[in-house]
């Protein structure tokens, strides 16, 4: 009975370590992939540009905020609108100079805080972030911006979001910059000593669903890029539908702009790839 009793006791014992590892896991894994704050560093009257400060909310009724910028009026490509879904740290104040040169390109722009950035309620989750994009995306409908008007952007994390927005609803283009394959890929690569990929609650799973996207695709990366690899963007190029265009940015994970005419110059041209692909007849199923 007693060596019955010690190998019961250990079996328990390693129970409960396995548990509190994958409690631990999990809870470092919700602090690794966000990191929202909520200060707005900067205000949108910054850009000096007419813009609107909106308050929409998720279908869950999270009460989400977001800056909305009109295209110029006299541009030929103001029915276009860029929905930005940005990255998963600090919040839409830190990513104005993106704006600006968006705008540059003659379209309009909306960015937005995902639950739990910025003057949005809540905190973050995979579905939340989701929900956030299509919150969004319902407010641009609601403001008479057509789908195939309407380009979703991911930049790094919100690349992941942005895949899944297009599978949610129809837009007319999908940008993906700095962005990875799958966010179990990228940890298994930061942290090869982790099981990764097995206990990743946030999937992320670009590649896997851009297959079954059938709009226009733009990928930019940097090969400098020092958290993202350069391959992830190859990767996700090569199972993206076409027409598809691939812009090789400079500068690291964190300054997409380090080029900013190279940049520039990768929108326009996609946006170009839009106005093409909008005369053509509607692909059948």
């Amino acid at each position: 009975m007693r060596p019955d009793g010690r190998i019961g006791r250990l079996v328990v014992i390693c129970v409960l370590g396995v548990m509190i590892i994958c409690l631990m896991l999990h809870w470092l894994e919700q602090r690794l992939v966000y990191f929202p704050t909520r200060q707005l560093v900067v205000q949108p009257d910054s850009l000096g540009r007419a813009f609107e400060s909106v308050t929409f909310e998720a279908s869950d009724g999270t009460q989400l905020h977001g800056w909305f910028f009109p295209a110029d009026t006299n541009s030929p490509r103001r029915r276009f609108v860029v929905l930005v879904c940005h990255g998963n740290g600090g919040n839409i104040s830190h990513r104005v100079e993106l704006y600006r040169a968006l705008l540059e390109c003659g379209v309009a722009v909306f960015a937005f805080d995902y639950r739990g950035y910025g003057c949005s309620r809540g905190s973050p989750s995979e579905e939340g972030t989701y929900r956030d994009a299509q919150g969004a995306y319902h407010w641009l409908r609601k403001n008479g911006f057509e789908p195939d008007g309407i380009v979703a952007y991911g930049e790094s994390l919100g690349g992941g979001v942005v895949s899944e927005l297009a599978l949610r609803e129809k837009v007319g283009g999908l940008v993906i910059q700095s962005s990875f394959t799958s966010l179990a890929d990228v940890g298994a690569e930061l942290m090869p000593w982790l099981p990764v990929r097995r206990l990743a609650r946030n999937k992320y799973n670009t590649r896997g669903k851009l297959p079954q996207i059938h709009v226009p695709v733009l990928v930019m990366h940097s090969r400098a890029d020092e958290l993202v690899g350069f391959h992830h963007a190859e990767a996700n190029f090569a199972v993206a539908n076409d027409p598809k265009l691939f812009c090789e940015l400079e500068g690291d994970h964190n300054n997409p702009l380090s080029n900013r005419a190279r940049f520039v110059t990768g929108i326009k041209q996609f946006l170009q790839l839009l106005e093409t692909h909008r005369r053509q007849p509607a692909r059948a199923e």
